[in-house]
């Protein structure tokens, strides 16, 4: 079904299973086919919401520009949608959207959240401060394919050779498809700068941070100071997992299960 956000924009719903409402949020390229693996998962023991977030999919954006309030106030009309309360997991930079929407206070009662794309310290890398507005450039020119190229590129760090073997691969089209959202996706994490740990650390709900020990250590490091950040946070690695948890969400889900019961 349909929802409308602040703004106008709509937004792609999906309702299944039965119990509390726990909210799917997922990441860059990423819809709502998605995270339904995972949902398929935790629908014996809760109502799983997913959505598209804006800009992909089924849903719109009526927004004349990019804005991380835009996306909070999505999560914040899923939320009211499915009740007025709920449980929310986020995968990439889906985590960090959900964290922000911590932030700010949403009625969110437990949160889990998979491999923020954080940069945790100076010593990792990090994209140029323009990859931003040079993303958004190129979306707005129609330039999608230079758009996931970029993205892919600078601000994931995936090898020039990796991301022509992605272009000849039967995946292409699907992160073609998705490249006008891409600039949430940077906007969000802000990977030029440092996570911000003062913002973190007020978070007032109780927070599990997961990772896989096959995956990027950046990304495993911005999860362990999500954990160290957020008071009572929970720290969990995922033995032979990597940042495609999503593909094979059945360990997941258990470790979901056990956290938003």
């Amino acid at each position: 079904m349909n929802i409308t956000s602040k703004d106008g924009t709509t937004l792609a719903v999906d309702t299944i299973g039965q119990g509390v409402p726990v909210i799917l949020v997922g990441g860059a390229f990423n819809d709502r086919s998605t995270v339904a693996g995972l949902g398929a998962e935790l629908a014996s023991a809760f109502t799983v919401v997913t959505y598209d977030r804006r800009g992909r999919g089924a849903s719109d954006d009526k927004s004349d520009d990019y804005l991380v309030a835009n996306e909070i106030d999505d999560l914040a009309a899923v939320i009211e949608h499915v009740g007025g309360r709920a449980s929310v997991f986020g995968h990439s930079s889906g985590a960090v959207l959900v964290l922000e929407g911590a932030v700010h206070g949403l009625p969110i009662d437990r949160l889990a959240v998979y491999e923020p794309p954080y940069r945790a310290d100076e010593s990792q890398p990090k994209p140029r401060a323009d990859v931003y507005d040079r993303l958004k450039a190129l979306v707005a020119a129609g330039d999608r394919d230079g758009a996931v190229q970029l993205f892919l590129g600078e601000a994931v760090g995936v090898p020039a050779g990796a991301i022509a073997g992605m272009k000849a691969g039967e995946g292409w089209p699907f992160l073609v498809d998705k490249a006008p959202s891409l600039p949430y996706d940077v906007l969000v994490s802000k990977p030029w700068q440092l996570m911000p740990f003062e913002r973190i650390a007020g978070i007032g709900v109780p927070v599990l941070a997961i990772y896989g020990d096959q995956t990027a250590p950046g990304l495993a490091e911005a999860t362990k100071a999500v954990a160290a950040t957020v008071p009572g946070a929970v720290l969990r690695v995922m033995p032979g997992e990597d940042h495609a948890v999503l593909q094979r969400p059945a360990a997941l889900a258990q470790i979901l299960v056990k956290f938003f019961n």
